[in-house]
């Protein structure tokens, strides 16, 4: 009888430790997949990092009134690739409205520029950049249900308890302010 209860713990033993693995390596796999797709945002990130000095300089040539707003994009580009580097998400998403909003500027004030729209280099940018942005809204996406994912299952029992056991942590969601949800008031770019 003893050596059926002991062969009986012993099966429940093995059960448990086989559960505890299964929820090991789930979290572990979620955790990796918030990774990759930061990841793939980090790749687009530094994409448009790399394309906005090109553009810049295109600008110059013809802006020559607006160093302020060019001034402002390379500012903006540096919080972004800040934030980026020490891999602050919230930080990144502040960086990124200001980002956007001054590139929104300097596409508006660029409509003043004939010569400058007419630059093959200048549209072949703009073009670029816009579709990297686009490229990043996706990914933020699935970068955020990669987040919830990962934040729920170490939020419920059991998996809390292993979480918690193995010191795994609660991923940020990349969130833009509320004014990045809103229209564009294209009258106010062109003031």
């Amino acid at each position: 009888m003893g050596f059926v209860v002991l062969l009986l713990l012993l099966a429940l033993l093995v059960v448990a430790s086989i559960y505890v693995v299964r929820i090991y390596n789930g979290l572990v796999a979620l955790r990796e997949n918030v990774r990759k797709a930061w990841s793939n945002i980090d790749v687009l990130l530094t994409q448009r990092h790399d394309e906005l000095p090109k553009l810049v300089a295109t600008c110059k040539r013809y802006m020559q009134y607006e160093q302020e707003t060019l001034e402002r994009v390379m500012q903006a580009r540096g919080a972004v690739s800040r934030a980026q580097s020490q891999r602050d998400i919230p930080a990144v998403g502040a960086a990124e409205e200001q980002l956007r909003s001054v590139l929104g500027r300097l596409f508006a004030v660029a409509e003043n520029y004939p010569d400058l729209k007419a630059d093959a280099t200048f549209a072949h940018l703009q073009r670029r950049i816009s579709e990297v942005e686009e490229a990043i809204a996706d990914r933020r996406e699935l970068y955020n249900d990669a987040v919830n994912l990962n934040n729920i299952r170490i939020q419920a029992f059991p998996d809390l308890i292993v979480a918690r056991s193995f010191t795994f942590e609660q991923a940020a969601l990349l969130e833009f302010a509320e004014s990045e949800r809103k229209d564009v008031d294209l009258g106010q770019l062109f003031e």
